[in-house]
């Protein structure tokens, strides 16, 4: 019996697990199982390894992307570049990384994406904004990055630096954060939202709820919104294609 699974804490946002499984019974695919892998610490990585020895693949979710890094005994270039991996391929013991969220992210993305979507703001900046970024330079979109903290690097401002200017300059606008995801689906980023206009596309990669509360402020000023359901969808069956490669 081959066995995937999801790595990360806590998991109960998981959305991989049942993807699988129901991906696994509609194909008749009967040899594959999927399990969720709760770590506490990344440190358990090792001995998750050892212990499942039919272990043949992982996703990697929060707060993991970047800090399974030092554990992977090949990275593919995206995750050389990006420093995030959100998929590992197990062969013979060793530990092979690839980031598939670029893929699903730059496809889902594309859908609503319009030529005067010239400047994009990126909340958050862990491993998924990550991803995020590698995408925006390979489409040519300029970038900052919005963090609570403020920061000395000259594309990353904070929330309070957000203002009708910033909002008015930059109308993609995209949350890699874990704020609004349920349960805390009264949450949403701090952004001026009445600065919002039609010409706005609000990307959120929470799938859970389906429509957030940042996703709902920019539907009510006639932007554009796009959640991450799509996005986990194609990068799961990326996934799944690194997998099976012999």
């Amino acid at each position: 019996m081959k066995k995937f699974g999801l790595i990360g804490f806590p998991l109960s946002h998981s959305f991989s697990q049942k993807f699988f499984t129901e991906k696994f019974a509609k194909e008749n695919i009967h040899d594959c199982v999927y399990e969720n892998f709760p770590l506490q610490s990344i440190n358990e990585i090792s001995l998750l390894i050892k212990s499942e020895t039919h272990l043949r693949g992982l996703n990697v979710t929060i707060p993991y992307k970047e800090k399974i890094i030092p554990f992977l005994d090949y990275k593919n270039e995206v995750v050389e570049k990006t420093g995030a991996c959100n998929c590992i391929h197990i062969i013979n013991g060793k530990l092979h990384g690839y980031n598939t969220d670029v893929i699903g992210f730059e496809k889902s993305l594309l859908e609503k994406l319009k030529p005067h979507h010239k400047s994009a703001l990126i909340l958050g900046t862990g491993g998924a904004a990550k991803a995020v970024e590698f995408v925006m330079n390979d489409l040519n979109i300029d970038y900052q990055f919005v963090s609570r903290k403020s920061s000395s690097l000259h594309n990353q401002i904070s929330y309070e630096d957000v203002d009708e200017s910033v909002m008015q300059s930059h109308t993609l606008i995209i949350n890699t954060s874990p704020v609004g995801m349920f349960p805390k689906v009264d949450e949403c980023p701090d952004l001026p939202y009445q600065f919002l206009t039609p010409k706005h596309y609000l990307f959120d990669l929470v799938y859970n709820p389906a429509k957030t509360l940042f996703l709902q402020k920019g539907e009510k000023h006639g932007a554009a919104i796009m959640n991450g359901h799509e996005m986990l969808i194609i990068q799961a069956e990326e996934s799944w294609k690194i997998w099976n490669e012999e």
